[in-house]
């Protein structure tokens, strides 16, 4: 296991590559596996948004996390997604993820019914209970139900196995409230949802997105020059990059990357049904984009 408490950089979500009958394509994420490490990713995470956790289930979610385990050689962590609407369910899941050799997991609350303040911390310490793997928390106010509260968030970041955050809202001033707030117990990623310049400059240690599963080289690169404090020359690139990250916030994240990936010679098929494929007219949107950063 690769030890991840000084993780840093661009983690891609990855998408989840299926079959015309809707199966897990492992030799498809294998080869993209193999790509991004070539490409100098910091880190990959299987089963995040762009990986479709909600239209999967355990068995296809086992083979995601193992293709991705095997694919990756330990030449990069591996950052597991974990997501439930039960606290059983979701430390069944960080127990089996971390058996099959992932470094670290992505929690996720999926919620039905409203949950308590209480029942949402109880959730997460389940999960960085369950295993040795160090806990990254997510939090989309856009998409979940119950989402953690920055209280939430400061008594989460107590736990010794809670570690990271990955936020995909757009308030970076959220994040600096949080930075601020629990002192260096918690690492901030961002989203591609936010400048990540920007929440590179306040304190951020990288981002984990979809959209750099097509623009890996230049993300690297973006996540070099903030490193080293070439902030012109950063928000350079990022101006190029911030049209990318706009095309994919019109249409279906997980229908967006795997065009834009198939644009690139990656079949990775359509999203799960009851998601649509993009439209041609959307696909020469994202090829636009693409051609624009020097990705195509």
């Amino acid at each position: 296991m690769i030890d991840i408490r000084d993780l840093h950089g661009v983690v891609p979500y990855l998408p989840t590559p299926l079959t015309a009958d809707g199966h897990v394509d492992e030799a498809a994420l294998a080869r993209l596996c193999r790509h991004l490490v070539a490409e100098g990713v910091h880190g990959l995470t299987p089963l995040g948004s762009t990986g479709e956790f909600a239209y999967l289930d355990f068995a296809a979610k086992e083979r995601v996390v193992a293709t991705t385990v095997e694919a990756s050689n330990g030449h990069v962590p591996v950052i597991a997604g974990v997501a439930a609407t039960t606290t059983r369910d979701a430390v069944a899941q960080a127990k089996r993820w971390a058996s099959l050799g992932a470094d670290g997991i992505l929690a996720v609350l999926e919620a039905y019914f409203p949950i308590s303040e209480q029942g949402v911390i109880d959730y997460f310490t389940a999960i960085a209970d369950a295993t040795a793997a160090p806990v990254t928390l997510y939090t989309n106010p856009n998409f979940q139900r119950s989402d953690l509260s920055l209280e939430a968030i400061d008594a989460l970041s107590h736990h010794p196995n809670i570690l990271f955050l990955k936020d995909a809202s757009t308030n970076t001033g959220r994040l600096l409230t949080i930075l601020n707030r629990t002192e260096g117990r918690i690492g901030v990623f961002a989203a591609s949802s936010h400048i990540t310049v920007a929440v590179m400059m306040i304190g951020g240690r990288g981002w984990l997105a979809g959209p750099s599963c097509l623009v890996p080289r230049q993300s690297v690169r973006l996540f070099d020059l903030c490193r080293t404090a070439h902030w012109d020359q950063a928000m350079a690139l990022q101006r190029d990059l911030w049209a990318v990250n706009q095309v994919f916030a019109r249409y279906n994240l997980a229908g967006a990357v795997k065009a834009g990936l198939k644009l690139q010679g990656f079949a990775c098929g359509d999203p799960a049904p009851p998601q649509a494929r993009l439209t041609d007219e959307q696909v020469e949107a994202v090829r636009r984009a693409l051609e624009q950063v020097g990705a195509l």
